[in-house]
This record gives C-alpha cells, structure tokens and sequence, in this order.
C-alpha cells in the first residue's frame, strides 16, 4: 500500500522516507458519553518517565486526513473506545489522542514499531487496531505486568484484530518487523487510540 491509496477501513496512510509514517489528531469526549470533540492539531507529549527514548519533547506530526478522522470506520473504533473504557472508568471524562503509524521495510535493516522498547503509554486505556500487513514477519505484541515479566503474547494479523490494554496496569511492546519476501517492501499499519483522563 502507498500513500494516497486505499487502506482497509481508513483513506490514506502516510508513508515517510525512512521506515515510519505517523499521522496524529486531539480529540475530547465527555464523562459516560460518546459525544466525541475534534480539538485543535497539537503536538504529542510523553514524559522521560514513559519514553526514556522519545520524551521530554514535544512532537508534532502531520494531521489525519478528514477523510479518515471523520469517516464511519474511526468514529467506530472511537466509539468503542468510549463505551468500553467508559464502562471501566464511569465517572472519568477522556482526553484521546489517535495515530496513524506505518512501518515500512525496504532495505536490510528492520523496522521498529515501538523504538523505545517495552514501555506504558502514561495514558488510562490503549486501543490497538490492525490497519494491515504485507510481507512482513514479526510485529508480536507482549504485555508484561508492572514488574516487566511477560504475561501475554499475540500477534494482529487480520485487519481490525484489536488488542486493549490497561496502560496503568502493565507494560507492552511490539517485535522488529521484517520482509518475508526480500525483494519486495514488508508493510505494518496500526492504528492506535489513547485514552487519559480529563478533569
């Protein structure tokens, strides 16, 4: 897949020179509601605390594209955020961030869906969607309790395979990626939906 084609359930997908593309959106959703605010385009933060390799900074990407930010397959996977993780936390009010992250692999080296390494969030709850892959090995999730022994192992495969984690209760991270095929482009798309609370 290549940017400005089709992706399974989202429009376009960004794809940069190097082996990841990020795209990234604000939005706001009320106490035990789904009525979900697009805020304006601003940076994402993580503290040292939670991302010894990329915090501290603020970093901004380019924006979701309309298309995908208002299209029926993430208001979906809003929405089921809010009534999952609202049923979990009734009385909490979300600030969401969402991304859009691509992992390419042309050349030898592989590609890192989570450079930082086994890591939270510093967020409440985590949503992880399998956009798509092509020719690519690796990608296995794990999540570890608070003490970093790993509890679970899997793997999204499919399109819209979903993994939700509690981020305030365990760590995670994902395996290199690489090309089964070495004469062709190996292609991991996430999308990833974050939910803190908002006083």
């Amino acid at each position: 897949m290549r940017a400005g084609t089709e992706c399974p359930g989202t429009a376009t997908w960004p794809t940069e020179a190097a082996t990841a593309g990020r795209r990234h959106a604000t939005l706001s959703a009320s106490r035990g509601g789904t009525d979900l605010r697009v805020e304006a385009h601003q940076p994402h933060y993580q503290g040292l605390d939670y991302n010894s390799l990329n915090g501290g900074v603020a970093r901004h990407y380019a924006p979701f594209e309309d298309a995908v930010l208002h299209g029926e397959t993430m208001s979906s996977m809003l929405a089921l955020g809010c009534d999952v993780f609202g049923r979990l936390a009734p009385y909490s009010a979300w600030h969401i961030e969402a991304h859009q992250f691509r992992i390419e692999v042309t050349g030898e080296e592989s590609g890192l869906p989570t450079p930082e390494g086994v890591h939270r969030d510093g967020v409440t709850f985590v949503l992880m969607a399998l956009v798509g892959r092509s020719n690519a090995s690796g990608g296995e999730s794990t999540v570890y309790d608070l003490d970093k022994r790993p509890v679970e192992k899997f793997t999204l495969t499919e399109p819209l395979d979903l993994a939700l984690v509690n981020d305030e209760r365990v760590f995670h991270g994902v395996s290199p990626v690489e090309r089964l095929d070495p004469s062709r482009t190996a292609e991991r798309d996430v999308l990833v939906i974050t939910y803190g609370h908002r006083p």
